[in-house]
């Protein structure tokens, strides 16, 4: 049995997105530049035709990955309960307060994270210790330089 992988609805909607311009624009685009390269004639020495090859490999890994991650996503919702004591699961917006900082992410599964863009993932060290903690406690995360206490000021 294969392990469902929970993703919010946005998420899902972007590696939909992504395996339809692999798959209609990308794929199309290098058969053609591997057609054009094989008609340069030796392909042993043929530089064009080996960076089409090693991309139309790449392009087709990810193709793959996308159909497997696709076809196990679980999509998850955020209740959209606004209750002062509503826990933080995937797809919950979360505001935290580190020491005097505060600061505002978005857990998401694992397909999905984007830690820049302030989407983190609910497998990392962050993401597990917050899931299923409420509005006003202090959760203790273990990061690579230590353990840090994270107040939860706020989960939506």
């Amino acid at each position: 049995m294969t392990k469902k992988i929970a993703i919010t609805s946005e998420g899902l909607e972007k590696l939909n997105k992504e395996l339809n311009e692999l798959k209609s624009e990308r794929r199309p685009d290098i058969i053609n530049r591997i057609k054009i390269a094989k008609e340069l004639g030796d392909l042993s020495e043929n530089a064009e035709y080996t960076a089409a090859k090693e991309e139309q490999s790449f392009i087709e890994g990810r193709i793959q990955e996308l159909d497997q991650t696709i076809k196990n996503a679980k999509v998850v919702e955020n209740g959209g309960s606004h209750d002062a004591k509503q826990a933080v699961t995937v797809g919950s917006y979360v505001e935290v307060m580190i020491d005097d900082d505060k600061e505002k992410f978005e857990i998401v599964g694992p397909a999905e994270s984007d830690p820049a863009n302030g989407k983190i993932s609910s497998d990392s060290p962050v993401g597990k210790s917050l899931l299923g903690h409420l509005t006003g406690e202090k959760v203790a995360v273990q990061t690579p330089d230590g353990q840090v206490a994270y107040k939860i000021l706020a989960v939506k």
